[in-house]
């Protein structure tokens, strides 16, 4: 009996893995698609999202919504995929799981068409029998316009805000990054 229990606790937390993949690939969809109403679903009610240059940042479901209807309101046609999707499920709540999403992006904001690559460190959360984001924070390798793509990847101010460009968020705030380059390439500077 107590094998059998086991063995349904684990393919409740493979079957759970599988149901987080699916919201971050509607994540996606619903991105692409501009779809307010698909997108509402997919936030629990008081879920944040968040990014470290606090360019996207809101606090609970409706001004997440708010958030992207002004994102989509200059947004053409987008393109979002997503590659590796790793998901740790909490070791004592089974409704409970973060994980971490890699993704890239090609989309056009105000006509002007750029590529992004970005990773989000996610809170997710079984609400209702349903996989939900709690907390979302995207984190930008590069988000630039496709012309300068070649020229800017290899520079920090990689982000581009309208005009002007920011500091990427990742890798270089990544601990391993910077002991790796302190260790390895500040001698050859």
């Amino acid at each position: 009996m107590e094998e059998n229990t086991k063995t349904i606790e684990r393919l409740e937390r493979l079957e759970s893995k599988e149901e987080i993949r699916d919201l971050v690939s509607k994540y996606a969809e619903a991105c692409d698609q501009q779809d307010l109403e698909s997108l509402e679903k997919l936030f629990t009610e008081d879920a944040e999202f968040d990014s470290p240059s606090g360019m996207l940042k809101s606090k609970g479901r409706q001004n997440i919504i708010d958030m992207y209807l002004e994102v989509f309101k200059s947004r053409g046609p987008s393109f979002h995929w997503t590659h590796d999707v790793r998901v740790q499920m909490h070791s004592e709540k089974k409704d409970l799981a973060t994980g971490v999403v890699y993704s890239h992006a090609e989309t056009t904001r105000d006509g002007v068409v750029s590529l992004a690559a970005m990773r989000y460190d996610d809170n997710y959360a079984k609400e209702d029998g349903v996989w939900k984001f709690t907390k979302r924070v995207i984190h930008f390798f590069y988000y630039v316009k496709t012309k300068e793509y070649v020229e800017m990847l290899s520079s920090p101010l990689r982000v581009g805000m309208g005009d002007t460009n920011v500091a990427a968020d990742i890798p270089e705030s990544v601990p391993a990054w910077i002991e790796f380059q302190e260790k390895y390439k500040s001698e050859k500077k």
